[in-house]
């Protein structure tokens, strides 16, 4: 099973509603995922397999943390792109 957080600056709404999205598509298509999620602070402490966050917070993520598998969302709602950016982050982690 792999951990992904999701995170926005303030962690209430487009994270949240983010989370929810990529909850449905998990349990449609039993991908062996986990999410947390929670506010930018909390990314330091995150010892996960990744971060799926907005679009425009995950240029400053990967800044902070190249090491780290960072996914910018820009269609939080759209269940298909989730769906292939999951599909990417487990492949990525497979092929390690």
């Amino acid at each position: 099973m792999y951990r992904i957080l999701v995170a926005c600056r303030a962690g209430v709404g487009s994270s949240l509603i983010l989370k929810i999205k990529m909850n449905q598509v998990i349990e449609e298509y039993g991908l062996p995922i986990e999410i947390e999620h929670t506010n930018l602070d909390g990314v330091p402490g995150f010892d996960g397999d990744g971060i799926f966050t907005l679009s425009d917070v995950a240029a400053e993520l990967k800044a902070e943390y190249p090491k780290r598998y960072i996914v910018g969302v820009q269609h939080i709602v759209d269940k298909a792109n989730l769906l292939k950016e999951m599909q990417m982050f487990l492949k990525a982690k497979e092929d390690k």
